[in-house]
């Protein structure tokens, strides 16, 4: 399994609008694409006074369903222009990690 981390600052004023974005609009789009291998997605936020973090992790199969999501560049983030206009900073690059051990509780 790979697990696709990605990472996305806001000011705190844009926070809510990026979490609304993200929730009504990027995360139902990825979804709707019903791609085999995709797990799951995972959304954390953190709040650090001057700016709040996103990070998302996203649970597939293997390495090569990520290329079909994203493309044979798979690393390079794809970030809509609505959330763009929200963002403060984010990653250009996602980070792609070897899943060595998952339990499920």
């Amino acid at each position: 399994m790979i697990c696709r981390l990605w990472r996305g600052w806001t000011t705190p004023e844009n926070a809510a609008a990026y979490e609304h974005i993200l929730r009504g609009e990027v995360i139902p789009g990825i979804e709707a694409r019903n791609m085999p291998g995709f797990r799951a997605i995972d959304v954390m936020k953190r709040d650090s006074g001057d700016e709040v973090e996103f990070q998302t992790l996203m649970w597939f199969d293997n390495l090569d369903l990520i290329k079909a999501f994203v493309g044979e560049d798979y690393s390079v983030s794809h970030v809509p222009d609505v959330a763009r206009a929200v963002l403060k900073r984010f990653d250009s690059h996602a980070a792609h990690y070897e899943v060595v051990d998952r339990r499920d509780q």
